[in-house]
């Protein structure tokens, strides 16, 4: 006996759904406004214990530039972040979903960062 299509269309739906969900990328743009140049950047699923690779290659994100991570996964991510004098950066937990992001990098941003010890 052959399952009717009205039974496996949520099926199939149900299966394709998630599928798609994981599939999923985002563009994000970083711009740096603070008075430091950004020479590494590093993001790591939440659930890593080990930062991914350096997301900048040999790029450099001087101030006042902006450089554009393209195709990454939809995931919770911690990212860090290196600046010109070797002071890290770590946000933990940004959520990156859907087709574009947009994130500024300021001087207060990295400041903060610093006086919390990250």
């Amino acid at each position: 006996m052959r399952p009717s299509l009205r039974f496996l269309a949520p099926v199939l739906l149900a299966v394709a759904l998630p599928a798609a969900a994981l599939a999923a990328k985002a563009n994000v743009e970083i711009t740096n406004h603070s008075d430091w140049a950004i020479y590494h950047f590093y993001l790591s699923s939440t659930d890593e214990r080990r930062w991914g690779p350096d997301q900048l290659g040999d790029e450099v994100i001087g101030s006042g530039e902006s450089f554009v991570l393209r195709g990454v996964p939809c995931d919770s991510y911690d990212v860090k972040l290196v600046d010109e004098h070797g002071d890290q950066c770590v946000v933990p937990a940004v959520d990156i979903c859907g087709k574009r992001q947009t994130w500024t990098i300021t001087r207060d941003d990295l400041l903060d960062c610093e006086r919390q010890g990250s």
